[in-house]
């Protein structure tokens, strides 16, 4: 057993089969290779929890969020800090990169996702209000969708640029979705909550949900059922 950290480690991101990264509650980041079972790098860039962290297709971009309300760049390759976004005062829960790495949405405690473009992440690009309550985790379902998970234990379809709510996939009644991820096939997300249950529900026809520019979105959006996962009930059961 070795001892990670000085607090206790909040977020653990499996960079490659050699490779992780672990955030702690003191706003601590190390990078620790699993063959010499020791730390490489060490960041202290943050004053708060390491929420949620990501990586680019290259592994040489280290992203995190923070519960001081920051995202902070690390470049992995040359051991140095890069940058940290303007504080968003709120809580930053969680991190995807989407668009063929292009841009990074962050979930916030206030229920909003926040856009940042690629190595441009001092401040926000664009910002898609919505959520009822804290988004505390999302996953990429492909270049343009995502799914969130939110405290009031509802996982949602969202389109980002343009920025649609989709629909509903899913839910843990009213417990807080704490951590969802998507088979290798793309056609399963599972996700766990407060509940002690993990669910799986099935999102193959996800990709196929069409919706117009043109017209103007709809309240109901973030609250419907969607159809293509209406029968999500038998693979909530397993």
């Amino acid at each position: 057993m070795l001892k990670a950290h000085d607090s206790a480690i909040y977020s653990v991101l499996v960079v490659n089969e050699n490779t992780l990264a672990t955030g702690d509650d003191n706003g601590v980041v190390q990078m620790w290779d699993t063959r010499k079972q020791q730390s490489i790098i060490t960041f202290k860039q943050n004053q708060d929890y390491i929420s949620d962290m990501a990586t680019d297709n290259d592994n040489r971009i280290l992203l995190a969020t923070s519960g001081d309300g920051t995202l902070s760049a690390f470049n992995v390759r040359r051991r140095r800090f890069d940058m940290q976004s303007e504080n968003m005062e709120d809580e930053m829960m969680t991190v995807s990169i989407i668009k063929k790495g292009k841009k990074v949405v962050c979930g916030a405690g206030d229920g909003a996702l926040n856009l940042f473009n690629w190595n441009e992440f001092g401040n926000i690009s664009d910002r898609f209000p919505g959520h009822p309550e804290s988004v505390d985790t999302c996953v990429k379902i492909n270049e343009n969708i995502i799914c969130t998970g939110s405290v009031d234990g509802t996982i949602r379809a969202v389109n980002i640029l343009p920025n649609r709510f989709l629909g509903v996939v899913g839910d843990h009644d009213e417990f807080p979705i704490e951590s969802m991820d998507v088979s290798h096939e793309g056609d399963l997300l599972a996700s766990c909550s407060h509940d002690q249950k993990i669910k799986f529900w099935n999102i193959s026809n996800l990709e196929d949900i069409e919706f117009s520019t043109k017209q103007k979105a709809k309240k109901t959006d973030k609250t419907k059922r969607l159809k293509t996962t209406r029968n999500n009930d038998f693979f909530a059961d397993l």
